[in-house]
């Protein structure tokens, strides 16, 4: 299991909460009496929902118990239930009752074989709920195939190739076809964002530095020895900053993600 760093995840939390914004605006349940965010992470988003439904029981799901420990510090009220789960396990049951509102935001390209429990959780939506989804859609952009490309000529190449590599999520069309139902209002889209980061200049490798709290995490856990680990990083930061590099604005990182959002029949919540 991947070990995450609830800090350098969020380095760049404005840039991160953007889509999670826009997949909300999406979503029009008005008094929903249950919620839940698979894969909360550090809990910021998740704390939103509880701000947002005040009457709402909500609940958080992740499977990374260093992201639990930021998340419950966040909620000093206690207003959200935190739960340890791994989301190819996870039951939905579990909750007790059936979710009025369920959301993922950028956490199922962690998840193997997501696209099978996808239909199991959209079932279990309760009449008239919602279920939304975001994941990134940019899995052949230069931070990941010059992630790739490192891993490829270093001396561990099958350990580092693999772990490069197992990070993966479908296309708007490939969500839109396996959720939709002759009584389902299915909407699936993407976007690409251009993040301008650092533009005051005060990063030497700010690209290098957004890839550290996410997709390298799996490569960086191989690598437990610092000079071999700070051999990769100096290669592939190499690499990064040739593909973005700074401009008048500061450095441009496309990001391209992926939403659905699934209304599900019956009475309004």
């Amino acid at each position: 299991m991947t070990t995450w760093d609830p800090t350098q995840y969020a380095r760049f939390s404005g840039e991160r909460t953007r889509p999670w914004h826009d997949l909300l605006a999406q979503v029009g349940a008005r008094d929903p009496r249950l919620v839940v965010d698979l894969g909360c992470g550090n809990g910021p988003a998740t704390l939103e929902l509880a701000q947002r439904w005040p009457d709402a029981r909500v609940v958080g799901v992740d499977s990374s118990p260093e992201m639990l420990a930021a998340a419950r510090e966040a909620d000093a009220a206690g207003r959200v239930e935190w739960v340890e789960a791994d989301l190819r396990d996870w039951d939905m049951a579990s909750l007790g009752a059936a979710p009025d509102v369920a959301l993922t935001n950028a956490a199922l390209q962690w998840v193997p074989g997501h696209l099978s429990i996808l239909p199991r959780w959209v079932d279990g939506i309760a009449p008239g709920g919602w279920f939304g989804m975001q994941v990134p859609g940019n899995f052949d952009s230069p931070t990941h195939a010059l992630m790739r490309e490192t891993a490829v000529a270093h001396p561990r190449r099958a350990q580092l190739e693999a772990a490069a590599k197992r990070l993966g999520a479908g296309d708007p069309a490939t969500y839109l076809q396996l959720l939709s139902a002759p009584d389902r209002l299915v909407s699936a889209w993407e976007t690409t964002y251009l993040h301008v980061l650092d533009r005051e200049g005060e990063q030497d490798n700010p690209v290098l530095e957004w890839v550290r709290g996410t997709g390298l995490r799996p490569v960086l856990e191989i690598l437990t020895d610092e000079a071999e680990r700070d051999a990769f990083l100096a290669d592939y930061g190499a690499r990064l900053k040739a593909a973005y590099p700074r401009t008048g604005a500061g450095v441009i990182l496309p990001f391209r993600r992926v939403f659905t959002v699934v209304h599900v029949p019956g009475t309004g919540v």
